[in-house]
């Protein structure tokens, strides 16, 4: 009779779990975003997991890395990119699912300094001249090369004819987010962020935004990639409701898309 009860015990031990709605329940999803989402992303996030259940592990980076990773098969179910190219070039390469692809949140990009700097109250126009705003020390961004906010500052400074100048003074930095701490820690005096990173980093204080004219719209697009989970489907439905778009809009983003309820 032991024996007998032993083997019912085991049974349910090795078999029993597998058919539990816990386990049935417990899905989840990999979510790549663009370092400026850090701090939001993970708020709605939490949200959405405490409506449905379902997991969200996020990776955060710059754009241009996230899209080259999913390209050499890393396992996201949605990508968050920081500006329209890489979501362009994400769908050249054929790793997003293209008809999921919403354009949902807009920013803007600011100067920032550290916060005891002397440095306040920058008006940004015309002939604006950072170099000599920076003078000997060091201006951070993004990657003008690559990394969105990078891209889109450049193309400000280029508007406002204050790149050539001040291009020898930049620290390209892997993300904004790298950018931004290099200010806080005072390693640089001057930075072109996006303004809800500057929102979210006490050691830093805005100085100066820079026109909305001066450089392409900024635009985060997203999108399940090609191989994504049934899950991501609702997920980016989640991202257009009335609670995420609070949620964002608190920590600065713009909302581009009507919200559903």
């Amino acid at each position: 009779m032991h024996r007998l009860a032993g083997f019912f015990l085991a049974f349910t031990v090795l078999f029993g779990s597998a058919f539990s709605p816990a386990l049935a329940q417990d899905k989840n999803l990999i979510v790549f975003a663009a370092a400026s989402m850090k701090n939001a992303l993970d708020e709605v996030d939490a949200a959405y997991t405490a409506k449905t259940g379902v997991k969200v592990a996020a990776s955060y980076a710059a754009s241009s890395t996230l899209a080259k990773q999913i390209e050499q098969g890393a396992p996201a179910d949605v990508f968050v990119s920081a500006d329209t190219d890489w979501m362009d070039y994400t769908i050249g390469k054929k790793t997003i699912n293209e008809p999921t692809r919403v354009n949902l949140l807009g920013n803007s990009i600011v100067l920032v300094a550290p916060k005891d700097s002397k440095i306040d109250n920058v008006t940004i126009g015309q002939g604006f001249d950072l170099a000599k705003l920076a003078g000997d020390g060091k201006i951070a961004t993004g990657d003008v090369k690559s990394v969105p906010v990078g891209k889109y500052a450049e193309a400000a400074l280029e508007k406002l004819g204050a790149w050539r100048a001040a291009a020898p003074k930049f620290a390209m930095a892997e993300s904004v987010r790298a950018a931004l701490a290099l200010v806080a820690r005072g390693e640089a005096v001057l930075g072109i962020v996006y303004s809800t990173d500057a929102k979210v980093e006490p050691g830093v204080k805005i100085v100066g935004t820079f026109p909305a004219d001066s450089h392409p719209p900024i635009i985060y697009p997203v999108a399940a990639t090609s191989t994504a989970k049934p899950e991501a489907t609702e997920y980016l439905a989640f991202l257009r409701t009335a609670a995420a778009k609070a949620i964002f809009e608190k920590y600065g983003f713009s909302f581009l898309v009507s919200p559903t309820t």
